[in-house]
């Protein structure tokens, strides 16, 4: 049940007229009182010796009688929604929601004779509008103080009460949703969004390729937004506003929105505290390194893998400093959104957008580094595209898989202090991930499984060996034993590296997150993959088309003897965050 609460000024004529009126699109059938504060209120739905101007005038007493006291806001109007699921609910039913309703928020409290006039119109099976004056009859200015948080929690009660669905408690911190209005003119003109969702978006992707604030306006008119500067006398900058190109009201003028408006983290101050912790001296990424061949985007995935991980032992632990890890994952996510290739992109902008509400609660962590996130982000987004094959499209998957974890650490971590509806964000965000990463590891992770496939029998069986000693599996357990090709394979390349695969898998099970995975060992894989820093897999496209079909092994892609590998890295040093560049 979704109570909607808006105010106005003037009287209440018009939002009667509305609400016994046809619609906008004649959805308004049968338009009737189900509740008033005296219960005697004229009714023009049934009655048809009333009429809409009696019913106004009765409501606007109170307030003409206070002549010049009255306040600048008189109207209270409140929509009450239940969900498509729930059951049918009378005109007795809706009457007693509307009477607790008024009763919660103050407007007409329980046994007051001399509270505000109020009247519950139903035209719709689904739904009623509470319209309230906001002068008492007593003369006194009506108590609005938190309204809509107290509509929401008596929202939570009846839903209960009445058996319906139960919706999640907020706590104030979402981004506010379009309006009717806004929903309208997006179907009108072709929309499939509305403005204010489009700019959202748009704002947040902005911030994250953004070192400073200038830096953050230019990417916006970029983007090809229009750009409002809000200047004190003195030239500063107090706040800026946005509007899509062609995006007009009845006066043809651009249709503005302020940062503050879209979200609250989008306030020009919110985001300056964000910038504070840019990386301003990130370095442009280069577009090769003569080690590995590795692409820009893929270099920047595999950092960003591991900065990730460190992240998701952070939420693990439970601290409220964990809160500004998730700001940094929620840029993380909109930079790989931007740059991720088209197979698993819109997969990737839906988890965005869901963990945008994850990012958002009451609990601060001010003093929280998130430098090594928001320079995750930032390198990726200067990186540029990503391909979905290759280098690029294996470091796409692995730091997928670090984000699936991430994100399901980042709802128990809410759920632990009650944040109904950012735990539910986050794992809906989980869902989308899952997604983009199946999409995106189908081909790399199939080439893996086809080369364990391929090992020499003995070498298979010990690799197995090791793994399930790792994952503490008995070896004479019933049935026939799992296979993990893909686990074997990743093992064997990197014995043939020079590193010991018992440590590597001992280091990769030690993390945190790993209990929560679906699929233990796509994450292992991708583990030791990052730790090992082996190359993606060839996919089927990379082998040779002539000559033998063998791939050539890992080991001989080991650097040149005047260029010595690289040390394996110790369970600490894999835990740091990767370096920032």
């Amino acid at each position: 049940m979704i109570p909607k609460i808006r105010t106005g000024t003037g009287g209440t004529y018009g939002l009667v007229r509305y609400l016994y009126g046809p619609g906008k699109r004649d959805e308004h059938t049968d338009q009737h009182l189900v509740a008033s504060w005296n219960d005697f209120a004229p009714d023009p739905g049934r009655n048809p010796h009333h009429t809409i101007a009696q019913l106004a005038t009765q409501l606007d007493q109170p307030v003409k009688a206070i002549g010049d006291r009255a306040p600048d806001t008189t109207i209270w109007h409140c929509s009450v929604r239940a969900d498509p699921g729930d059951r049918h609910l009378d005109d007795n039913d809706w009457a007693t929601i509307a009477r607790r309703i008024v009763h919660a928020t103050g407007i007409a409290p329980n046994g007051e004779t001399t509270a505000c006039r109020w009247v519950a119109v139903r035209h719709a099976e689904d739904h009623i509008h509470i319209a309230a004056t906001l002068v008492r009859q007593d003369g006194r200015l009506a108590n609005l103080s938190f309204d809509r948080r107290k509509a929401q929690a008596e929202a939570r009660r009846i839903e209960e009460d009445y058996g319906l669905r139960r919706l999640n408690p907020g706590d104030g911190t979402a981004a506010k949703t379009p309006t009717s209005q806004e929903r309208f003119k997006a179907e009108r003109t072709g929309r499939t969004e509305t403005p204010r969702e489009v700019l959202r978006e748009a704002v947040r992707q902005a911030i994250v390729g953004a070192a400073t604030e200038d830096e953050f306006f230019t990417r916006l008119r970029e983007a090809g937004l229009r750009v409002k500067l809000r200047h004190a006398p003195s030239g500063d900058v107090l706040g800026y506003n946005v509007a899509l190109p062609g995006d007009r009201n009845r006066d043809s003028e651009p249709v503005w929105f302020a940062g503050s408006t879209l979200a609250p983290d989008l306030s020009l101050p919110r985001i300056r505290r964000r910038l504070t912790d840019s990386p301003a001296d990130t370095a442009q990424p280069r577009t090769d390194t003569p080690r590995t061949g590795r692409s820009a985007p893929a270099r920047q995935r595999r950092d960003a893998a591991g900065i990730a991980e460190h992240a998701t032992a952070l939420l693990g632990n439970g601290g409220d400093e964990a809160a500004a890890q998730l700001v940094g994952a929620g840029e993380l996510l909109d930079a790989l959104a931007q740059t991720s290739p088209a197979a698993g992109r819109a997969a990737l902008r839906d988890a965005a957008r869901a963990f945008e509400r994850a990012t958002r609660s009451h609990v601060r962590a001010e003093n929280a580094d998130i430098r090594a996130l928001r320079s995750a982000a930032r390198g990726i987004v200067q990186a540029g595209g990503a391909l979905g094959r290759g280098e690029d499209g294996g470091a796409t998957a692995m730091v997928l898989s670090t984000l699936v974890l991430l994100t399901l650490a980042a709802a128990r971590w809410h759920s632990a202090r009650g944040h109904a509806q950012q735990a539910a964000a986050s794992r809906q965000a989980a869902d989308h991930l899952r997604a983009a990463y199946q999409q995106t590891a189908a081909t790399p992770m199939r080439a893996m499984r086809e080369l364990g496939q391929a090992l020499p029998e003995p070498e298979r069986r010990r690799h197995e060996a090791t793994i399930r000693a790792a994952l503490g599996e008995p070896e004479n357990r019933t049935g026939p034993p799992a296979r993990r090709d893909a686990l074997a394979a990743t093992l064997a390349e990197a014995e043939k590296a020079g590193h010991d695969p018992q440590a590597l898998l001992e280091e990769a099970t030690s993390w945190r997150e790993l209990g929560t995975a679906r699929n233990t060992e796509d994450v292992l894989v991708w583990r030791i993959r990052r730790i090992a820093d082996l190359p993606s897999p060839p996919s089927r496209s990379d082998k040779p088309t002539t000559g033998t079909t063998h791939v050539k092994p890992a080991s001989s892609r080991m650097p040149t003897r005047a260029e010595p590998p690289a040390p394996a890295r110790s369970a600490t040093d894999a835990r740091r965050p990767a370096p920032r560049r």
